[in-house]
């Protein structure tokens, strides 16, 4: 018999008795199993988040200055500024937004119940393919395609059937590995973000807390190392980003669930490539649980198929479309009221847009794990048709589009933007007033003809 243990397992790590101590062959592993037993027993879903929380923490590492006052009145007064000179350029109002500097350690915190929402669905789907694709397994070798020698090896009486049964053994044991799996690697992901983001909104979705603009000094700085510009320049562009995002989130009530929910919409119909699903079980060593950088190594395999059915293409296309209308105005605003005041605005607005291009080793985790791009590809698209409506429309026009999700642009708005301005895309009809018209035509023409 193998002397490889199920999912990786090793007798190593003995204490030098030749694996006969207190705990037999798996001697001087104790500390390991007991820590084991507790990642396995998370009941809270599909992501394992204390897990993902630990590996997150581990990431970030020591190197997570902390936040001193002077760091926070400087964030405090970069807000303010921000507030300020965003006023004469939106519609939207500043409602006192809670300004607050965080530690990459303070942001993993704030913003894990919204990566629970984003990223629960899609984890759910991983770990009911794990068992779709252990008990198809199981079903053949139960159906008489078992070996006589390990047929004869089964206790006696022993039910495959009753073990992939609902809330059997083998099953729930799944449950919990797939947990495993997602919780590591998300808080990989979590952790590699939290040394990039200068905010609690910069990549597009509302991560933080309502009604909090949060910046985060150290990653800042960093942005700004090698610019030659002023940090308090840097800091005030970064803050405006903020401000704006934040204006937006906070007075368009819907727009958060609208958001989140076209991520879920989108997750519900993934779906998974089961041969690279299965490369994944076989390359993970449990040992390596803690050890984030291997198990990245480990997990990098993308058992996302790609979007298929037309149900999943329109739903990713929305989803892009809605992220990029977002960053999208909050380009164009941050930069209109950046160019009366900053002379680095354009270098700083360039190096936004670079570093969205380029990305991050964070971002691409992010695609493997959830299936989907964080940075919109038609952003360029939607800061022109939003900067367009507002020489068109006025300000008021550019930000009355937000009152309701049926009047946002279109993918092909963003396609052909000059139709969208003018009025004469389909996509601006309102469908209230067309039936409102047909229900109540003018005194000039008949209205519809009553039966006999």
């Amino acid at each position: 018999m193998s002397s490889q243990f199920p999912f990786g397992f090793s007798p190593g790590g003995g204490g030098g008795d030749g694996g006969q101590g207190p705990f037999g062959p798996f001697g001087g592993m104790a500390p390991f199993f007991a820590e084991l037993e507790k990642l396995l027993s998370w009941q809270g879903g599909p992501v394992n988040w204390d897990l993902a929380k630990q590996v997150a923490a581990r990431t970030v590492g020591s190197d997570d200055p902390k936040v001193t006052s002077t760091d926070e009145d400087a964030v405090a007064a970069a807000l303010r500024v921000a507030d300020v000179w965003l006023d004469p350029v939106t519609t939207l109002p500043a409602g006192g937004a809670l300004a607050q500097a965080w530690s990459r350690t303070r942001w993993i915190d704030a913003t894990l119940p919204v990566w629970r929402t984003l990223c629960d669905p899609v984890a759910a789907k991983v770990v009911e393919a794990m068992r779709t694709g252990l008990s198809g397994g199981i079903a053949q070798l139960g159906s008489g395609g078992l070996p006589p020698e390990l047929a004869a090896a089964l206790p006696p009486g022993l039910d495959l059937g009753k073990l992939m049964a609902s809330g059997g053994p083998v099953l729930e044991m799944m449950n919990r590995i797939g947990g495993l799996l997602f919780g590591a690697q998300v808080g990989q992901a979590i952790g590699t973000l939290a040394r990039e983001v200068v905010s609690s909104t910069e990549i597009g979705l509302p991560l933080g807390p309502s009604g909090t603009a949060a910046l985060l000094p150290a990653n800042v700085a960093a942005f700004g190392d090698g610019l030659d510009i002023s940090a308090d320049e840097v800091r005030i562009y970064l803050a405006l980003r903020e401000a704006a995002a934040t204006r937006l989130f906070g007075h368009v009530p819907w727009l958060r669930a609208h958001l989140l929910g076209m991520v879920e919409e989108y997750a519900r119909g993934i779906t998974i490539d089961q041969e690279a699903l299965g490369r994944v079980i076989r390359m993970v060593d449990p040992s390596a649980l803690m050890n984030p950088e291997s198990l990245a190594e480990a997990l990098g395999e993308d058992v996302f198929a790609d979007a298929t059915t037309p149900e999943q293409e329109a739903a990713l296309g929305r989803l892009e479309v809605g992220l990029a209308l977002v960053e999208g105005w909050i380009d164009h605003v941050t930069d209109t009221a950046a160019s009366a005041h900053l002379p680095a605005a354009p270098r700083l607005h360039e190096m936004v847009r670079r570093r969205r291009a380029e990305g991050g080793p964070a971002e691409q985790t992010f695609a493997t794990l959830v299936g989907l791009s964080l940075r919109p590809r038609r952003l360029r698209e939607a800061a022109a048709l939003w900067a367009a409506l507002r020489d068109a429309r006025g300000t008021d026009g550019r930000d009355a589009i937000w009152d309701h999700p049926d009047l946002l642009p279109s993918a092909d708005d963003l396609a052909n933007p000059d139709a969208f301005v003018s009025g004469s895309g389909a996509s601006t009809l309102d469908p209230i007033a067309e039936i409102e018209k047909l229900l109540d035509p003018p005194p000039d023409e008949p209205g519809p003809a009553t039966p006999a």
